[in-house]
């Protein structure tokens, strides 16, 4: 499998809070991406998503021969996240320099012909697939919850004064319950995992022709992250884009 990171601190910012990371299981060719957008200023945002990502790592790439199946790993994960929440939590609590820290929080978990997905805070994974693009997860944003409420619309949400208001972050509070999904991963398609220093800047219709592009990977993941810089670059720009090549389906 075939993937490009970036992570650009930006045009405005001093600091890169954002985090990400491609890990590839040693024993059985499971792919796991991550990406983290942190919070709480220079000290708090850094130490959320950098601490987010090096655990989750760490707990997947030494996972043994007795996690195989999805709930294997399904519970693997969930309780990872679960741990890094109570941690960075606690953490906060007891140390005044990392009040109000947390981080988004995405992890994709390729397992041959399908992917598990887990979500939270307003960075997001999108899928494409032949000539269309989908994001997979949902934004746990203020303005989101105006959108599904019908009280805005999804261009009014691009241009909120709150657009940047999170309802839920890894670390904000004592418990947490990631957001789950499931998808198929067909051959030839790709996943595209940022934070919202992209999202935010460009519209899904440019990501997808960006990606569509007869150029190579790493061009097109260049190519974003110059595009968000140009239309202002005010956040950190981090980007994971994998290409899933075609996949053997092995017999169950």
């Amino acid at each position: 499998m075939k993937y490009e990171i970036r992570s650009d601190t930006g045009r405005k910012r001093t600091v890169n809070e954002d985090e990400a990371a491609v890990f590839v299981h040693p024993e059985n060719n499971t792919v796991l991406a991550v990406i983290a957008d942190g919070m709480g200023g220079h000290k708090g945002g850094d130490f959320a998503s950098a601490t987010a990502v090096r655990i989750i790592g760490e707990q997947f790439m030494s996972a043994g021969a007795d996690v195989e199946t999805k709930q294997d790993w399904y519970d693997l994960l969930y309780d990872t996240i679960v741990d890094v929440n109570l941690f960075l939590y606690t953490t906060a609590q007891e140390d005044e320099s990392f009040k109000g820290m947390g981080t988004t929080l995405d992890i994709a978990l390729i397992l041959r012909d399908q992917c598990l997905v887990f979500h939270v805070g307003d960075s997001r994974i999108y899928q494409v697939t032949g000539k269309a693009i989908q994001q997979i997860t949902k934004d746990h944003s203020f303005v989101n919850v105006l959108i599904e409420s019908g009280e805005i619309t999804e261009q009014e949400a691009e241009v909120h004064p709150q657009r940047n208001w999170i309802m839920k972050a890894v670390g904000s509070e004592k418990s947490i319950v990631p957001d789950l999904y499931t998808i198929p991963l067909p051959s030839q398609s790709y996943l595209l995992l940022c934070t919202d220093g992209l999202s935010n800047k460009l519209e899904k219709e440019m990501m997808l022709d960006i990606i569509l592009q007869p150029i190579s990977l790493a061009e097109k993941v260049d190519t974003f992250v110059n595009m968000a810089n140009e239309r202002g670059g005010e956040d950190n720009i981090t980007v994971i884009l994998l290409e899933i090549p075609e996949i053997e389906v092995i017999p169950t």
